[in-house]
């Protein structure tokens, strides 16, 4: 038996035991020693605005057909940032002992098909606990890079950096998702990186990891486009990283982009964008927004930039920048027990967490 993530309904999260299958032929059996909360995604699920909980997503036609329920409750097996020790394994293509990154849902245990289930083996000199970030949200923030690369390359990119170095860049909203964006684009040599927050604490830790940085309230757009200019009635910034599923991030990263610019979108927007502004910057400047979804690479890179790819990246990323990390952007560990507990307070506002990560003894990780 192990322990899964259950959140019965809205404000109400619970761990309840579920059995675990065999191992079969060619499988393998992981023990979970750490698991990195999404606050942003599922959150939702516990604060009860996730689309997918009152539209049905129809694959085929890439619409939402509302009023079909895609999830309902009890909503178990949410989160993307496992790390798991093998403990058995029927397989020769993992050892017993091995540390590998998975996206199999906050749970202490899972059985696993090698040809089914995505794994990535770390590497012993890598920091388990930034392992949480290998085998999706570190690949969520590569392709985000890698569409900045495209919008300039097309299906000529060469690197990862491609679309950043020598570049001022704007990072806006300073959870998760754009601290690691800002770090991409710091390792790659952006000429400059600016992280936009409303929040001091979140601001203090973008500078830790060597961003500059502007509050929402100082007006980052005339604040950047004094600063930055490229030639006569072109200022801004190069291109700009949405972090943040509000309406008004997204409305202030047109703004601070120089005529002609793109905005890479990360967010997720629970509530759709209604306010947002179409008939000012954005068409008076001629600008480009792009969305960046882990569920597809540009157009035209899908041969030579996969899921793997952006996984290598990330792990060289967490090699040159994770000490920063560790210590700047994991502000929670707790053991699973407390995994209720820390989703209703955070879901409540009654606990802050960049990020948060359940572990399974939390005493070797200085908890």
């Amino acid at each position: 038996m192990i322990e899964v993530l259950s959140i019965e309904e809205p404000g109400k999260v619970a761990l309840v035991e579920e059995p675990l299958p065999e191992v079969p032929e060619g499988g393998f059996r992981v023990a979970t020693t750490h698991s990195g909360i999404s606050a942003g995604t599922e959150l939702t699920y516990v604060k009860g605005d996730n689309p997918y909980l009152n539209a049905s997503w129809d694959q085929a036609l890439g619409l939402f057909v509302p009023g079909r329920p895609s999830v309902t409750y009890p909503v178990r097996g949410i989160g993307y940032m496992q790390v798991g020790m093998v403990v058995q394994t029927r397989s020769r293509a993992v050892r017993e002992g091995t540390l590998v990154a998975m996206t199999y849902g906050h749970r202490t245990g899972y059985v696993a098909d090698p040809m089914a289930d995505r794994f990535v083996e770390l590497p012993d000199d890598l920091d388990p606990l930034l392992g949480v970030y290998v085998a999706h949200m570190g690949p969520i923030c590569a392709n985000g890079l890698l569409h900045a690369a495209a919008d300039l390359h097309g299906p000529a990119v060469r690197d990862l950096g491609d679309g950043v170095r020598g570049r001022r860049v704007v990072v806006v909203g300073a959870g998760v998702v754009g601290l690691l964006v800002a770090s991409f684009a710091l390792q790659y040599g952006a000429a400059e990186v600016v992280v936009v927050d409303e929040t001091p604490s979140r601001l203090a830790i973008a500078e830790a990891l060597g961003a500059g940085t502007l509050d929402f309230e100082d007006d980052p757009a005339v604040e950047l486009k004094r600063r930055w200019r490229h030639g006569l009635g072109d200022r801004g910034a190069d291109v700009v990283f949405q972090c943040r599923g509000q309406t008004r991030a997204l409305a202030l990263a047109l703004r601070v982009l120089r005529p002609q610019g793109t905005v890479v979108d990360l967010a997720f927007y629970t509530r759709g964008a209604d306010e947002v502004r179409l008939g000012e910057e954005f068409h008076h400047n001629g600008l480009t927004l792009r969305c960046a979804q882990i569920g597809r690479v540009p157009r035209g890179l899908a041969h030579a930039w996969d899921r793997e790819r952006l996984s290598h990246e990330t792990i060289a990323l967490l090699r040159r920048r994770g000490s920063l990390l560790r210590e700047h952007v994991i502000t929670d560990v707790v053991g699973f027990p407390e995994a209720p507990q820390l989703f209703a307070d955070l879901a409540a506002r009654r606990r802050h967490a960049v990020q948060a990560v359940l572990c399974d003894n939390v005493q070797d990780e200085g908890g």
